[in-house]
């Protein structure tokens, strides 16, 4: 067959000609396309600029650091320590950061720097670049280092602010100016001031955070040691005790992208779902419109156009339309990543400690979500082509050859579901990693709707016999037929059913499984975490105060764990924790072993065992009995270099306990009090948990008024309770608001199919309209078969969403959080879900149902004969 360029030109026109008599086919295509590039782009733009931001992060109106100073005993390092260093020529930064409460009880973190200096060390300074040309004006100095009692924040944050605070700010009980500077300077969610007025309102009189140091970034690991050199020099000529200071160099973001990994690949796998919705909507809507234009491919075959020439014809359309769709879809996500990324940077932030920078788009967003779609579309409707460009040029329109094949390929897709189902149910049960188990969880969510067709076809046979004879039973056969056409829209249904109850499923069975683990580890009235330089006087106030019962202690420090002295690359950061040995015995909540008799206790009070948490034995697959090495706890461990902890002298420890951690993103390890006093870790412990016989307000008013805490530091049990529920509901809160979208998506979707099906069944009703069934009769009976198909899906969604919710809560989230978490039902919010289902689907036909049959039916007759 001989290609023509005038015949596929001339059927394109043709094409687009049908398309303006009939407008709807082409607008369900197009939607399909947009809703599925809208949240494909949406949600991967939100994702690459967190993923970009961990890489590129600076410190606050400077640039990116390449050391960071911090003190050994987590007192806060002495900021003569910064004014050796600056002495000494090294570029550093002094840095504070603490947290400040304000009259409501609420907590606002706080950054102080030196502004001079950070604002003298933005890139490219040496030759005056428009950006520090621009910088240094935007930003009230004056003010700022006369130690005036204000912070600047990002001009998109301050209406937000001023509605929480009435527009005045008291932070530590002094009022706080708000000065607003262009959010392209990259403070995100941070309120920044001076060190002078940062150390005052944070109690911190000479002391600092960390020391920032900005040598030229370089990677090899001779100029990082000459690097290392020239600080520790800087700092013994100056008399400091090198020994107490830690010094860390930058990691490109390599920790923050570890710890967020998990986190990405949600959205991504959210993401995903959403855009196999869209798919579905398109491919429905592409073949509804070849279905209708049968007739008119016949015609153009008989008048001499090649079939070769007819499918190039249909292959370009569908690339237009889904370049169309790609642009306006590319357009619409962008916006959505704007609304998408405050929610995320929040989460990421408050749990992660990581900061993002302002978003930007990249045009080979626009390429992967054009080629994707197109592949997926052409792919989709490849067969479909075929069979249209070989049928017979003398095939007539009858609606009985047409439902033959489909009643095949229901049976063909039943079968392929239950073959992928069951080796899904195989496989998973040799995966270890979260990325497996997310694959074929994809797969099982991929066979969910192939199961659709088939048991829509089964019930309605089920129900045929129970009808009444007449009309009813008339219905309920019709219903057969409308099976095929609206399959594809109840398959995005099904989907977006399915992803909302499992992850109902996960949400409320992960906060009822939060709060009984909050439950038995809270065991104490009141926790303070004060400033490490007040700690000691509190302490010795706790202890006088006749009304304290108990005073309960808890360290911390940063180690690297090794399993393996032999691999240098297996080293693994870590918390290495201590408390005081009844809130160990009390409070630690075991996953194994199950035996907690007095020689388990005796052999890790004696230090022979430590205990790890369950992410980090999962992550790292570490379990009880395995020996490893903790930097920390070595007999000569040189912190200061970094040295990687084969090369110490460091002890083996049996790890005997592992517990459940929900509140950690890192790993973590429980030491005995004996072992972190025999190896000299930091003796200050870093927070206090108190029993008081009284009321835990007056305590309160007492550690503030006495001792100046701010009510920030202290945490009453039920206060922690309801943060924790908040912050880790904040993990999963983008995840439910794509779900959400995901299900409004599908409803379109739903929408987009009926107004077609209807449009398609006019003919149907006016003959029924001719034998004497009257409009009202044939709305109901339309409305009735709609909602029989939608009541049959979201049947089936009941227990393919269950099994859904049970491989993310025990493979997926198990494998990636390290979380283990019990399954509930949570029957309330399935049935507001099918309720929800049920609506949008009643919407869904009423309103085209009304529309169409409002018009004559007689002319609907009149058509089909043309």
């Amino acid at each position: 067959m001989t290609l023509s360029l005038s015949l596929i030109k001339r059927c394109l026109v043709v094409f687009s000609r049908h398309y303006r008599q009939a407008p709807i086919q082409a607008s369900a295509i197009l939607l399909g396309i947009m809703l599925a590039v809208t949240l494909l782009i949406g949600v991967k733009a939100t994702n690459e600029n967190a993923k970009q931001s961990y890489g590129e992060t600076t410190e606050l109106l400077s640039q990116r650091a390449s050391f960071y100073l911090t003190d050994k005993d987590q007192t806060g390092i002495d900021e003569a320590a910064y004014f050796a260093l600056r002495q000494a020529g090294i570029p550093a930064l002094a840095v504070i950061e603490g947290i400040a409460s304000d009259p409501q009880g609420r907590s606002w973190k706080v950054n102080g720097s030196d502004i001079m200096a950070a604002v003298s060390m933005q890139p490219h300074q040496d030759d005056q670049s428009s950006k520090a040309k621009q910088t240094t004006p935007a930003i009230p100095l004056q003010r700022l280092l006369a130690g005036y009692p204000s912070v600047v924040i990002s001009d998109n944050l301050i209406e937000r602010i001023n509605a929480l605070t009435q527009g005045q700010l008291i932070l530590n009980d002094i009022p706080v100016e708000l000065i607003p500077i262009e959010a392209s300077l990259g403070l995100g969610n941070s309120m920044l001031t001076d060190i002078s007025f940062a150390q005052q309102l944070l109690d911190m009189p000479g002391k600092l955070s960390y020391i920032a140091i900005f040598f030229p970034l370089d990677k090899s690991p001779s100029v990082i040691d000459s690097q290392r050199t020239q600080i520790i020099a800087a700092l013994e000529q100056a008399g400091f005790d090198s020994r107490q200071v830690l010094i860390d160099n930058q990691d490109d973001g390599e920790s923050l992208s570890a710890l967020t990994a998990s986190f990405h690949l949600n959205l991504d796998a959210m993401s995903m779902l959403a855009f196999v919705v869209g798919l579905f909507i398109a491919y429905n809507g592409v073949r509804y419109s070849l279905m209708k234009r049968q007739r008119l491919f016949i015609q153009l075959l008989q008048m001499g156009v090649g079939r070769h020439n007819l499918l190039i014809a249909l292959i370009i359309e569908i690339i237009c339309l889904v370049i169309v769709g790609s642009i306006i879809g590319f357009i619409i996500g962008l916006q959505l990543s704007q609304w998408l990324q405050p929610m995320v940077a929040m989460t990421l932030e408050q749990i992660y400690g990581a900061k993002l920078l302002p978003g930007l788009w990249q045009w080979q967003w626009f390429a992967q979500g054009l080629g994707l779609t197109l592949v997926a579309s052409l792919g989709a409707c490849w067969p479909l082509l075929l069979q249209l460009s070989r049928m017979s040029l003398a095939q007539g329109a009858q609606r009985q050859a047409q439902l033959i094949p489909y009643e095949k390929l229901f049976k063909q897709q039943a079968l392929t579901a239950c073959i992928l189902l069951a080796s899904s149910a195989i496989l998973f049960n040799f995966t270890s990693q979260y990325k497996h188990s997310l694959i074929l969880l994809g797969i099982v969510t991929i066979a969910i709707p192939l199961l659709l067709p088939m048991t829509i076809s089964i019930g309605v046979r089920l129900l045929l016999p129970l009808m009444p004879k007449g009309l009813w039973q008339y219905v309920v056969a019709e219903t057969k037929e409308i099976i095929a056409p609206l399959s594809l829209a109840m398959m995005a249904i099904l989907l977006a059913l399915c992803a909302n109850i499992s992850m109902n499923t996960l949400v409320g069975s992960f906060e009822v499984t939060l709060k009984q683990w909050l439950d038995a580890r809270l065991h104490a009235d009141l926790y303070i975490r004060p400033n490490p330089n007040a700690l000691l006087d509190v302490n010795a106030f706790l202890d006088a105060e006749p009304k304290v019962t108990a005073v309960y202690k808890q360290w911390q420090t940063e180690a690297k764990l090794q399993r393996d002295q032999s691999n240098l690359s297996n080293i693994i950061p870590i918390n290495l924790v201590s408390r005081d040995f009844y809130s160990i015995k009390n409070t630690t909540v075991f996953k194994s072993p199950d035996n907690l008799d007095e020689s388990f206790w005796s052999e890790f009070e004696q230090g022979k065992n430590v205990f790890i948490s369950e992410p980090l034995s999962i992550k790292y697959q570490l379990n009880i009995g395995d020996k490893i090495n903790i930097d920390k706890l070595s007999k000569t461990t040189n912190n200061l270099l970094s040295t990687p902890v084969a090369q110490t002298n460091s002890e083996m420890f049996t790890i005997g306990g592992i517990y459940f951690d929900y509140g950690n993103p890192m790993g973590e390890l429980i030491i005995s009090p004996y072992l972190w006093q025999h190896y000299h870790l930091p003796p200050n412990p870093i927070s206090l948990a108190v029993d008081y016989q009284g009321d835990n307000e007056l305590l309160q008013q007492a550690l503030i008024s006495q001792q100046g805490l701010s009510s920030a530091s202290m945490y009453s049990q039920q206060r922690i309770k309801d943060e924790a529920i908040k912050m880790f509901t904040k993990t999963f809160s983008i995840t439910v608001v794509l779900n959400s979208l995901t299900l409004l998506v599908a409803a379109i979707g739903l929408f987009s199919a009926c107004m077609m099906l209807t449009q398609a069944r006019l003919a149907p009703l006016a003959r029924l309209y001719a034998l004497g069934v009257s409009r009202k009769q044939l709305r109901i009976m339309v409305t009735s078969q709609m909602m029989l198909i939608v009541l049959l899906t979201c049947l089936l969604a009941l227990p393919m969403g269950a099994i859904l919710g049970y491989l993310l809560i025990n493979k997926v989230t198990l494998q990636a959080f390290g979380w283990t978490i019990a399954m509930i039902w949570d029957w309330q919010a399935y049935s507001r879900v099918v309720m929800i289902a049920m609506l949008s689907c009643l919407v869904s036909v009423a309103l085209p149902l009304y529309w169409q049959t409002r018009k004559p039916l007689i002319s609907s007759l009149q058509q089909e004969t043309l």
